[in-house]
């Protein structure tokens, strides 16, 4: 005789018990590894972040880098302007309306012509151009540069590129052959990065990818990225109020900061020296020495975390390196995070979860009763929905013992339940089974009209074939035969309805709706088809009998659900469909065929498989004769998703 309580009086117990045991030993070990939880959480929130860092930063580069890589190989691109002018145009405006960081996209020519195409959603652009009302690109055009009648114009397009407005503009300041990213392609015929610096024309913090021209590597083209993409994505807050980031490049030096202060700092020095970097603006945060430095030791410059101490203050630092494409080699991310901020953090939410800790061990020791209670009820309450769920009239066999007789109680109807569905599930379609077990799909078993794609199968000369072998050789040969043709059928979405003699009643679109039932239809027969035939080889090899198969497939409608007495139902369909689709079966002996169809599905499928006529054909039991086809194979057009 086991010995059983109830659970009210077990659980009430444990819950006083494991709430007086725990607390102490919970609020030692949060003491003494809070600090260091709350280290290793902010180190994994910078390890994070500099990941999508890295990530942002190549995303914003790489749509700037493609479009400058293809437009190196475009032929109109080679010859000056004003030549395929509006080829060119057309290019540079598609590029602007798909990569939305670039700010303008340019070629310069050895003979001193350009072409600029310029985005002005920026306020500062437009300002900067003092563009019209509603202009949304900007066409900058220098040509003839070498003649009397030489070509200066600037003009503004609308958003669908219609011109507004044009003016001449001066030439004479602005030389693409004495621009650095003109120069550094021309001395090194390779694409180049160059930046950060502040563009000459628009007057913004600029990222320059620019290439030679693969006919003609003194022509050049660029495309300038707009730094405050860069430095959007620098934003450190989320780890501490006092954390920073900023991307160096590979002279140690700054290209952007999170901290927007810092960076118009940055962006005030580029500016007064006329769009070069300068060193000095490294003063401005002082870990950026430190910084550089630990970028030299292996241990920390492929992304090791490193403590470092600025002012008397710890501070946790992440360097991740990050480049593209061969562009902007050596630039690399930084994170710096105040030690004292992720531990006061660690120390506040510490003193939280304490004083939480406390009310719920005073209250769960008054609570354990009536939760053990409550608890009891539901366990009686599950193990009677599972008993439901499980009574299909099976013998009881023994379940596993404990000490709480509810669970005892739960467990044998659990167990009742699961012999039961996995016995139920061997004898109707898995589908049905989960919608009848399922309380909102009991509709399964409710007999309904529908449109279905119906398939029978049947092995020529059966009969023969058992006289000739003995009974465990057909026995052996047929269940694998129906596991091959019961798998692929429910590959291709099929549900596999009866098994008759040595025959399979397979449809689609019920009970699993199927939109394209008819396709799904065609391909499992054709690939029942070449499984058996690879079947039959090895059947032939180990010398047992070679199970030649014929296929009938019609669609149509039929009456599908449900059909029986009260006490003992089927699942299945009724209909002259299901009996067109039997007979086709049946008419491949008299053609010497394989896969017979109806017009039916040849209608529904005829842009995707190969279909041979066979003309109209008398069916038994049908007054109407039936246009008959082969079904060869698909075609290889298969409909668009």
């Amino acid at each position: 005789m086991h010995w059983s309580k109830p659970l009210r009086l077990h659980l009430g117990v444990l819950v006083v018990a494991s709430l007086l045991c725990t607390s102490v030993p919970i609020i030692w070990l949060a003491f003494r590894h809070g600090s260091d939880a709350a280290v290793g959480a902010g180190a994994q929130q910078m390890r994070e972040m500099s990941l999508r860092l890295i990530e942002g930063y190549r995303n914003t580069l790489q749509g700037g880098t493609e479009a400058v890589a293809l437009a190196s190989t475009l032929p109109q691109f080679v010859s000056p302007p004003s030549e395929d002018i509006e080829a060119k145009q057309e290019f540079f405006l598609e590029v602007l309306r798909n990569v939305p960081n670039a700010t303008s996209i340019y070629t310069g020519y050895p003979d001193g012509s350009y072409l600029q195409v310029i985005s002005t959603e920026r306020e500062d652009v437009r300002q900067t151009l003092a563009a019209p009302d509603g202009t949304a690109f900007a066409i900058r055009t220098i040509a003839r540069r070498q003649r009397a009648d030489v070509v200066s114009t600037l003009r503004f397009l609308d958003r669908d590129a219609r011109p507004i407005s044009e003016r001449n503009v001066e030439y004479a300041s602005f030389d693409p052959r004495q621009r650095p990213w003109y120069q550094s392609v021309v001395q090194d015929g390779l694409p180049v990065s160059v930046g950060p610096y502040v563009a000459g024309t628009l007057k913004v913090p600029t990222l320059t990818i620019a290439a030679p021209m693969r006919d003609n590597d003194q022509v050049v083209v660029g495309i300038n990225i707009h730094l405050q993409t860069v430095s959007r994505l620098l934003d450190a807050q989320q780890i501490s109020p006092r954390a920073r980031a900023y991307i160096l490049d590979a002279g140690d030096d700054l290209v952007a900061h999170s901290d927007p202060a810092v960076m118009s700092r940055i962006i005030a020095i580029w500016s007064r020296s006329a769009g070069s970097l300068q060193a000095t603006a490294n003063n401005f945060d002082k870990s950026l020495d430190t910084v550089a430095r630990l970028r030299r030791d292996p241990a920390f410059a492929e992304g090791g975390l490193a403590r470092i101490d600025l002012d008397g203050e710890s501070h946790l630092v992440q360097i991740a390196p990050v480049s593209l494409s061969g562009l902007f080699t050596g630039s690399a991310v930084a994170i710096v995070v105040p030690m004292e901020e992720l531990v006061a953090k660690a120390h506040r939410r510490l003193l939280h979860n304490l004083l939480i800790a406390s009310v719920f061990v005073i209250a769960g020791v008054a609570a354990s009763v009536m939760l053990s209670r409550m608890v009891s009820r539901s366990l009686y309450r599950l193990a009677d929905e599972a008993r439901r769920i499980g009574d299909l009239e099976v013998d009881e066999k023994g379940v596993s013992h404990s000490w709480i007789s509810e669970i005892n109680t739960l467990a044998g109807a659990l167990a009742a339940s699961r012999h039961a569905i996995s016995q139920f599930a061997l004898y109707v379609p898995r589908e049905v089974v989960r919608r009848i077990v399922n309380p909102e799909g009991r509709a399964v078993a409710k007999a309904q009209r529908q449109d279905v794609t119906v398939l029978f199968t049947d092995i020529r000369d059966f009969t023969t074939i058992s006289e000739q072998h003995s009974p465990e050789d057909v026995v052996d040969t047929l269940s694998a035969y129906f596991e091959l043709l019961n798998t692929i059928a429910e590959r291709h979405g099929g549900t596999v309805v009866q098994y008759l003699g040595d025959s399979i009643f397979v449809m689609w679109n019920a009970p699993v709706p199927d939109a394209r039932h008819a396709e799904n239809g065609c391909r499992c027969a054709l690939a029942m088809k070449a499984a058996i035939d690879e079947l039959n080889e090895a059947n032939r090899r180990n010398g047992r009998p070679a199970l030649i198969t014929r296929f009938g497939l019609h669609t149509g409608p039929a009456v599908v659900g449900s059909f029986g007495a009260i006490s003992r139902q089927q699942y299945t369909a009724m209909g002259d469909t299901i009996n067109v689709a039997s007979r086709l079966e049946g008419l491949n002996k008299e053609f010497n065929t394989s896969i017979l169809v109806s017009s039916a599905i040849h209608d529904a499928v005829a842009d995707c498989f190969v279909l041979r006529p066979l003309g109209l054909v008398p069916v038994k039991g049908r007054a109407e004769k039936v246009d008959l086809w082969e079904l060869v194979g698909e075609s290889g057009g298969r409909r668009n998703e």
